[in-house]
């Protein structure tokens, strides 16, 4: 018969158990334990098997005295299959080793520390793959008690945790031990005692600890942060696993550890070191329903992106705003927010400043925040009309979106239903093509077609406007605002058009500016459009001065609203006088003295220079034909010169895209009604 000795630490007094490997009965057990451990073997029973100071001695022999069989004695069937692939002399000896090596500091115990870090590597190995065959922490204390005190001991031994691979053994242990939802005390107990002593390792000081650091010619600082990577690299390989991976579905699911991994990240998530677990937690696959985020961790991680704490790749950030509505919706209001704040500023680098948001790769992804970010434009084109700038936002966010829709694998691509489920199918296919991806010559009876199923719309939609209101219409219309090349091609063609093939593009420009037909004025705003551009027409094709004074007179009258009386948009006009400038046949000199005195009389300097930067912008995109290049230009060029210089004389402070226009509206739903 065989004996042990393990020297033992119980209330500061060292003691001599001998203890031999049968099953002792309560009165022999008492006999060879201190009267110290009888109280820790209350503790141990009142803390549900779990406690924060380092462990006893005389408990640890109460656990191995009542749990071990000898291995002459006989194992009933249940026993051999609970303590399956773990040998009863094996787990004693490993036992008496964590209590001997935290009984002193000496080099002797250094030494022997580090000679067993392989086969302690390899039995911590069998405990874990124990561990991850049990159903529950319930479980697995049943059949192995002595987990929580082995483990603790470990993990206070500096020697165990300065090894890279029996630190990632403990960790992967006790994150395997923490349960997602407890269930009884046994496991709420257990969940405290992981989180408590992982906080007591990353705090306590510990002069063995120092000493080790030191050694290694590192500072504290650099040491923890090597050890917050390790773990961080740790996490990410652990909450890279699937649950599919596993061959056997009996045993806990691999996903348990996901939600405990995103709640460890919450005080972490402005440190750059925990970027690649963020990162790694948001894009994980939903394999299961276990694998569920805390939200205080997308909160956390949402408000650290929000005020730039936080780097993370775009991917990462698109599967936030998968996970968080309204850190989706932030980013929206926020670019929202850094473009109309100061649009004058920004019109150039708007497209920079949308394509930095992330959002239009976001949206390519996933129709659903496609959907959502729409909305959110909808409801602010219904408080802010007329507001040129934030229509400019929404056209560029769309030629943004089909950019990167393009971009995508044929397997990820969706149907663009998906992402217009609500648009007339007519209308989506001719509205989508960029004037770019047709010949020139086809504009005309392309646009006439757009028009005529428009018209073909809205007066259905009139003659049902009791039954279905117009949501039909804005849905057209909001369309025709993502796709405003198309008008800009219309304001070109005007400048050109023929008196019999004026009239569909002038009614397609009539409507995007007064897309309801409130008080039933649309007749009225189509004979002023018409009168615009006769006069505009006759002005421009006078090749000399002096300029007609009644016809300028009178069309900088047409720009300027009259209270109570159906007027026409003053941009429809400014757009009209733009393009004219820039695209007719007249002189330059001519040309810039009629915009001049137009603009001079009606005010709409800024107004004119953003539509001829929204001019540039187009022509540069489409890379036009060299000859309407290097005629075009020029004329650009010198506009913008006699625009620059009105406006720095301009005392007007407020662009007209920042007033609010109450002769128009756009149509379609209220402000708190859902689209």
């Amino acid at each position: 018969m065989g004996f042990g000795h393990i020297r033992l630490r119980s209330r500061g007094k060292f003691t001599l158990v001998t203890l031999q490997r049968r099953t002792f009965s309560d009165s022999e057990f008492e006999h060879n334990i201190q009267e110290g451990s009888m109280r820790d073997k209350e503790e141990m029973e009142r803390d549900g098997g779990f406690s924060l100071r380092r462990p006893s001695t005389s408990l640890l022999a109460t656990l191995l005295c009542n749990r071990l069989p000898s291995p002459n004695s006989t194992m009933s069937q249940a026993q051999m299959g609970s303590m399956a692939g773990l040998k009863p002399q094996e787990v004693a000896f490993w036992l008496g080793k964590a209590v001997e090596w935290g009984q002193t500091e000496s080099p002797d115990t250094q030494r022997d520390t580090c000679l067993h870090l392989g086969p302690l590597r390899a039995f911590l190995q069998l405990l874990l793959t124990h561990i991850h065959t049990q159903s529950s922490t319930t479980e697995t204390m049943r059949t192995i008690p002595f987990v929580g005190q082995f483990l603790g001991r470990l993990c206070w031994n500096p020697y165990v945790t300065a090894d890279a691979g029996s630190r990632s053994l403990l960790l992967q242990s006790l994150w395997s031990l923490y349960s997602e939802e407890p269930h009884n005390a046994v496991e709420r107990k257990a969940n405290q005692w992981i989180r408590n002593l992982l906080c007591q390792l990353a705090t306590e000081e510990d002069s063995a600890t120092h000493m080790l650091v030191k050694h290694m010619g590192l500072s504290p600082k650099e040491y923890s942060v090597k050890v917050l990577r390790k773990m961080v690299l740790l996490l990410v390989e652990e909450v890279g696993e699937s649950c599919s991976s596993l061959a056997d579905p009996n045993p806990r699911c691999s996903c348990d550890s996901v939600l405990a991994a995103s709640v460890a990240c919450v005080p972490l998530v402005t440190c750059p070191e925990t970027a690649p677990l963020i990162g790694a937690l948001l894009q994980r696959p939903m394999t299961c329903d276990k694998a569920a985020l805390s939200q205080d961790f997308l909160d956390a991680v949402s408000s650290a992106y929000s005020r730039k704490c936080v780097s993370l790749e775009a991917q990462a950030v698109v599967s936030l705003w998968c996970h968080n509505l309204a850190s989706l919706e932030g980013a929206v209001m926020s670019l929202l927010d850094s473009v109309l704040s100061n649009p004058a500023s920004t019109l150039h680098n708007l497209e920079n400043t949308i394509t930095h948001s992330l959002l239009p790769k976001a949206c390519s992804q996933h129709s659903s925040i496609f959907l959502i970010v729409n909305d959110i434009f909808r409801s602010m084109l219904v408080q802010v009309e007329g507001n040129q700038t934030l229509l400019s936002l929404i056209h560029t966010f769309t030629l943004c979106f089909l950019r990167e829709l393009a971009a995508l694998q044929p397997q990820e691509c969706v149907s663009l239903k998906a992402f217009f489920p609500h648009t007339p199918q007519s209308l989506l296919a001719p509205l989508l093509t960029h004037p770019s991806e047709m010949a020139q010559e086809a504009w005309p009876e392309h646009l006439a077609w757009i028009t005529a199923s428009l018209q073909r719309l809205t007066e259905e939609e009139e003659e049902e406007e009791g039954n279905r209101g117009q949501c039909g219409v804005f849905e057209a219309w909001f369309l025709l605002v993502q796709c405003a090349d198309w008008l800009e091609v219309a304001s070109q063609l005007l400048v050109s058009a023929r008196p019999q093939a004026f009239g569909p593009l002038l009614w397609l420009l009539t409507f995007y500016h007064h897309p309801t037909n409130r008080g039933h004025h649309r007749t009225q705003q189509l004979v002023a459009a018409r009168e615009v551009w006769d006069h505009l027409r006759s002005l421009f094709l006078l090749s000399a001065p002096p300029l007609p004074a009644d016809r300028l007179q009178s069309l900088a009258g047409l720009m300027s609203a009259v209270p109570q009386q159906p007027s026409l948009d003053s941009l429809l006009v400014v757009s009209l006088l733009v393009n004219f400038a820039v695209f007719s046949h007249n002189s330059l000199s001519g040309a810039r003295e009629i915009v001049r005195m137009v603009v001079q009389q009606s005010g709409l300097v800024r107004e004119a220079v953003c539509v001829l930067d929204v001019v540039e912008l187009r022509l540069n995109r489409e890379r036009a034909s060299s000859s309407l290049t290097d005629r075009v230009k020029p004329r650009t060029r010198a506009l913008r010169g006699t625009l620059t210089h009105m406006a720095q004389h301009d005392t007007d402070t407020q662009p007209l895209w920042q007033r609010w226009d109450t002769h128009t509206a756009v149509p379609g739903c209220s402000t708190n009604q859902t689209l």
